[in-house]
Formats: C-alpha cells, structure tokens, sequence
C-alpha cells in the first residue's frame, strides 16, 4: 500500500462588523474544490471572547503564577468555527 503525498488547508477568516463578526471557515483538501462555512455572532455573544492566540498567552500566565482561578471560562470560537467555551 502506497500512499501519496495530501495536502490539507485550513483557513478561518473573521471581520469585525457594527453588529457583530463574520466567520468564514475554508477547507481544501489536495486539488480539490474548496469547502465554505460562515456564521456570523452578534456582540452580544462574543463578549468576553478569547481568540486563540490570546488563550495560548493565557496559558503562559497561568503557568507562570502556577495557579488557574476557579471557574475560569471564556467564549471561544472552535477549530469547526462555531461559538463555545473554553475551561480553564
């Protein structure tokens, strides 16, 4: 069994809006045609939102002081580009 080379690629672009924040979700896989999901969420829902990065630099506070607060959640968008939270 021979498996070729597969490339796989992932984008999430988001754009901030007066209402809101547009979510668009790309995903090529090889030559194939690509696939497109948006969403789009209200202020109202991502108050308090933790993009990734921001949670990676987080993690390193976190680490640092060798302590997490109880409770500790904050909206998040997953890698599917849907609204969710994130337990620290």
């Amino acid at each position: 069994l021979q498996l070729g080379a597969h490339s796989l690629e992932k984008k999430t672009h988001m754009v901030s809006h007066r209402h809101g924040m547009a979510v668009t979700k790309t995903l090529q896989e090889g030559k194939a045609e690509p696939q497109r999901w948006s969403f789009f969420y209200g202020w109202d829902e991502l108050q308090g939102l933790l993009p990734e990065g921001a949670s990676l630099l987080l993690l390193r506070v976190l680490a640092c002081q060798q302590t997490v607060p109880p409770g500790l959640v904050f909206p998040t968008i997953n890698t599917e580009g849907h609204l969710c939270s994130s337990s620290y």
